[in-house]
């Protein structure tokens, strides 16, 4: 394991044990929780969850066991409150891909954090809603679908692009009242071409011509069906303004 102040480097040999501890959704979330909103009791805590304190309490106290969280300062001595030891987790891919269970933890972490994603958009639209949330923040807001086409190199370069200039923008917007915790998922995940649809790896390609098939014999003629009414002809649609086909 490789720590500083911010991050928790895990390794999937050193820390077998802490990877699975961390598959659990509840943890997860209890996780993301502290580090998100701070220090919290286990009641507080299952209280936001819709879970019970002694469920709460259990889990926590396993993120402690392998280091994940700490007891914090208490404001009275009556219950435990715990703060997050690090605002990052995360380890080296390549790392991760030598051990099966580094690739099932890997897998389920970016699963998880698609359903992140997916309850931070219901949130965003809650907080909107209710104006919990100022106006300046809808034009700001909102999710990227793009597909470059990179080298390994440029995504490399990319992200850590993308590290640095989080990292200064977070440290120039620390004590700004104006500031609002900002849930932010990067992504870049190559895919391969696909064969063209509906051809199997040895089927002759689209201008190959096709072997004759033999004539069907003919059909007796079906006797004429009556003729149906005429419907009546329905209201033109409108145009469609290209300007409200927004992706």
């Amino acid at each position: 394991m490789d720590s500083d102040e911010h991050k928790r480097v895990l390794d999937p040999e050193h820390d077998t044990a802490a990877l699975k501890a961390l598959t659990h959704p509840l943890r997860i979330q209890l996780l993301g929780l502290l580090r998100q909103d701070g220090p919290a009791t286990a009641s507080e805590l299952a209280a936001r969850m819709g879970e019970s304190s002694a469920s709460a309490s259990y889990h926590l106290r396993v993120l402690a066991k392998y280091a994940f969280i700490a007891e914090a300062e208490h404001r009275d001595g009556r219950e435990r409150r715990w703060r997050a030891l690090h605002t990052v987790t995360s380890w080296s891919n390549e790392t991760m891909e030598s051990t099966a269970a580094g690739r099932a933890f890997v897998g389920l972490s970016r699963r998880r954090q698609i359903e992140h994603l997916e309850r931070s958009l219901a949130r965003y639209e809650a907080d909107m809603a209710a104006g919990r949330l100022g106006e300046e923040w809808v034009e700001p807001a909102g999710i990227t679908d793009l597909m470059p086409r990179l080298t390994a190199e440029s995504l490399t370069e990319l992200f850590d692009t993308v590290a640095a200039k989080l990292e200064e923008l977070t440290a120039r917007d620390a004590d700004d009242p104006r500031a609002e915790n900002v849930v932010l998922l990067t992504a870049g995940l190559p895919v391969a071409p696909h064969e063209p649809a509906g051809l199997a790896p040895d089927a002759p390609a689209p201008h190959d011509p096709a072997p004759e098939a033999p004539e069907a014999p003919e059909a007796p003629e079906a006797p004429e069906a009556p003729e149906a009414p005429e419907a009546p002809e329905a209201p033109e649609a409108p145009a469609v303004d290209p300007g409200d086909l927004k992706p």
